[in-house]
């Protein structure tokens, strides 16, 4: 039976964590309402990917003014272990739909950020979080890194769903722990607005045998609440035009890449697409050798099923 998907490309109300969580509710429910079975929103769309801002730090250095902007971020980022994660678990449930959502995210443990991505069930609620295990440059500043134990897999009702954010997508050792699973549908939420992603969408479909959902923002400089606009200091670096797109098993572009406005990119996916692309590549299977290879992975834990 196809599944019906959609990327949804938009801006974040930055960083305003319930204004935002609204426009994700209306964002996701007019796509319900559409058919969409699986709805996927960009790397830290809640409360907004900080681009262009230096949060006030040189080597050597960092500001108050950069300090206060952190507390900001971090004030209004996920905490799941808040009314946040029922909000959401109801939200999917109430839309009989899959969320797979980018945030910020915060926890109790510490006080560090992490950039992460939420997987919602519309029958089990949170399934569980991949949090990025490298930030990129200075996203080093601002997230904190993971381990193997959010390198994650799922077995559920619409098929063998993982993925990266974005350039962890370029991590070649990541990737084949997520492939050694079975992943069918690929998820890479990014803020990677290059046309070479394009390419890299395509590769890890070819190369993984799966769908590829790439989902990004749209956000230009006037997006930006007054307060924070004066903090990026190039403004055009704040801006991002999108790129979302949707590749076939066999690396064909089903859908997108939109670039240049906020919109949804949508398809139709055919679960047996996956099964007749891997008559002559399984990554997993007949191309693994295991008489040559093995790849150990410190706490990955195993495919987690539905319900289970």
């Amino acid at each position: 039976m196809p599944l019906s998907v959609a990327l949804i490309q938009d801006s974040p109300v930055f960083f305003d964590k319930e204004a935002t969580l609204e426009k994700l509710s209306d964002l996701a429910s007019e796509q319900a309402r559409a058919g969409a079975k699986l709805i996927v929103f960009p790397e830290s769309f809640v409360p907004g990917y900080p681009r262009g801002f230096d949060f006030g730090a040189v080597v050597g250095s960092r500001t108050p003014a950069g300090r206060e902007l952190y507390a900001a971020y971090h004030r209004a980022s996920v905490d799941l272990e808040s009314d946040d994660r029922p909000r959401l678990e109801k939200l999917a449930r109430d839309l009989d739909a899959y969320l797979v959502i980018g945030v910020t995210e915060r926890r109790r443990r510490n006080s560090s950020l992490y950039c992460s991505m939420l997987y919602l069930s519309p029958t089990h609620g949170l399934l569980g979080v991949h949090r990025k295990i490298k930030p990129t440059g200075t996203e080093r500043l601002i997230w904190a890194e993971a381990g193997g134990e959010d390198l994650l897999t799922f077995d559920t009702a619409i098929g063998k769903m993982g993925g990266l954010i974005c350039w962890e997508n370029y991590m070649p050792l990541a990737r084949a722990a997520l492939y050694r699973q079975g992943v069918e549908i690929w998820i890479a939420p990014t803020a990677d607005a290059r046309d070479g992603w394009t390419a890299t969408m395509q590769h890890i479909a070819l190369e993984g045998r799966c769908f590829v959902l790439g989902c990004n923002h749209y956000m230009t400089e006037e997006m930006l609440p007054a307060e924070y606009r004066g903090l990026v200091r190039e403004p055009e670096r704040a801006e991002s035009r999108g790129g979302s797109v949707i590749v076939s098993p066999l690396g064909e572009i089903i859908a997108g890449p939109l670039y240049g406005e906020a919109g949804v990119v949508t398809a139709e996916l055919d679960p047996e697409a996956i099964v007749r692309a891997r008559l002559d590549f399984d990554v997993a299977g007949h191309y693994a050798r295991p008489d040559i290879f093995t790849l150990t992975v410190r706490d990955q834990p195993e495919q987690r099923v539905e319900g289970q």
